[in-house]
């Protein structure tokens, strides 16, 4: 939190049962709810979880390249990053973007969602 004023939609208050919603969204929060980061980025951490085109295999990392790693040719789950409007301090630390989940990609959430990107022109 920035002084009284929360930069990211998450669960506040106690889990699961009383969501206080001092950031103003009990649940998911428009696009531009809460300050771009120092990229210009809308919201890429909390609201919703976002789905990557990658492939998750939890020891990728381990042996890709260092740069721009393309991610796994294959695999049963994709991954996601961000975190949600259901994560909470006590079980969630995944507020951030380097931090992956995964999920199969036939799976429902109403706490998932994916980023659309439009470059600006020069």
């Amino acid at each position: 939190m920035d002084g009284d004023a929360w930069r990211v939609n998450i669960w506040q208050g106690r889990f699961p049962s009383v969501n206080s919603a001092e950031d103003g969204w009990p649940t998911t929060a428009p696009v531009r709810s809460f300050a771009p980061n120092a990229y210009g980025l809308w919201q890429t951490v909390g609201n919703v979880w976002e789905w990557c085109a990658d492939w998750y295999d939890p020891g990728y990392y381990r042996r890709s390249p260092a740069a721009d790693p393309p991610g796994p040719e294959a695999g049963s789950a994709r991954v996601l990053r961000g975190g949600s409007y259901l994560c909470h301090d006590s079980y969630c630390n995944r507020y951030r973007n380097s931090a992956r989940s995964s999920n199969t990609p036939d799976s429902s959430m109403g706490n998932a969602g994916f980023r659309t990107v439009s470059v600006s022109p020069p």
